[in-house]
């Protein structure tokens, strides 16, 4: 039995992943971006209100996500943006950063942006084939994969923990973004969750659910679409793994980026790549 599949019958087994344990099974599609599986769970989404930084739309409340789905495991890159979309819009790119910047997360892309590199990923011979079929993850998606089984403000625990560390920001980032994943991961293989730049997601930003729920995907209308993370121009506090924030969908900023998702249909499809290696 090889690796890939023994480690998919454990994550089948895994109603949620706690604090320390690491997501290992990983997908790598054909422009070579990285993504890694998040096994289905609950957890508290929000923050409590003694939290430093907690914000009055920050309610904590249950969130079931009932599928296993991928996350790209760093914000996509400039090279890879280029790849797909044949330009790059980036304001951190050529006399603005010291040497090459096709590893530096794409920034400068609005909500619209990224939904047409989404389709136009999933239109390339090759991921259609897989059938793989690309988006943003939801705001729930995105912070049960930040927080990576953690319940903390941080995904590595707290402001004491060395944030620096782990994250871009304000303090270290020296009024730009970096290249990927060159901080720590979180436990479950995602890098650049907190800093470097705010990722968009699919949702647009409005008032929690009251209860607990599944599977949210925001409300079903709205002027701002919700981004997460923080970046490289904020302080720890507007990093956390519950801080969120929202723009009009045609937004273009420097500190604005984003990572793609993929829903748990592809899984078969690897395990059967992963038998026949």
């Amino acid at each position: 039995m090889s690796r890939f599949i023994l480690a998919l019958i454990l994550f089948g087994l895994l109603t949620g992943v706690g604090f320390g344990q690491e997501v290992t099974v990983e997908l790598t599609n054909s422009i070579g971006m990285k993504l890694v599986l998040i096994p289905k769970g609950t957890f508290m989404m929000g923050s409590p209100e003694s939290e430093k930084g907690h914000r009055e739309y920050e309610v904590q409340h249950e969130v079931t996500l009932t599928r296993d789905y991928y996350l790209g495991m760093t914000e996509v890159t400039q090279a890879q943006y280029q790849k797909v979309m044949g330009e790059n819009p980036s304001f951190f790119k050529g006399g603005k950063i010291k040497g090459d910047s096709s590893n530096h997360p794409v920034d400068n892309v609005s909500w619209d942006d990224v939904l047409a590199f989404c389709n136009g990923l999933s239109r390339l011979p090759e991921e259609k084939k897989a059938g793989r079929v690309y988006r943003l993850p939801t705001e729930a998606e995105w912070e049960y994969a930040c927080r990576a089984g953690s319940k903390t403000a941080y995904s590595f625990a707290d402001e004491r923990n060395s944030p620096e560390n782990y994250l871009w920001l304000f303090d270290n980032s020296d009024a730009q973004t970096h290249p990927v994943a060159e901080k720590k991961p979180n436990a479950w293989g995602l890098y650049d969750m907190h800093g470097n730049l705010y990722e968009w997601c699919s949702d647009w930003f409005g008032d929690y659910p009251k209860g607990a729920v599944s599977d949210p995907t925001g409300p079903q209308e709205g002027k701002d679409r919700v981004f997460r993370g923080g970046s490289w121009i904020n302080v720890a506090a507007d990093c956390r793994s519950a801080d969120r924030g929202g723009s009009i969908p045609s937004s273009r900023k420097h500190y604005f980026g984003f990572r793609v998702a993929l829903s748990s249909p592809e899984i078969p499809k690897q395990a059967e790549q992963g038998q026949d290696k």
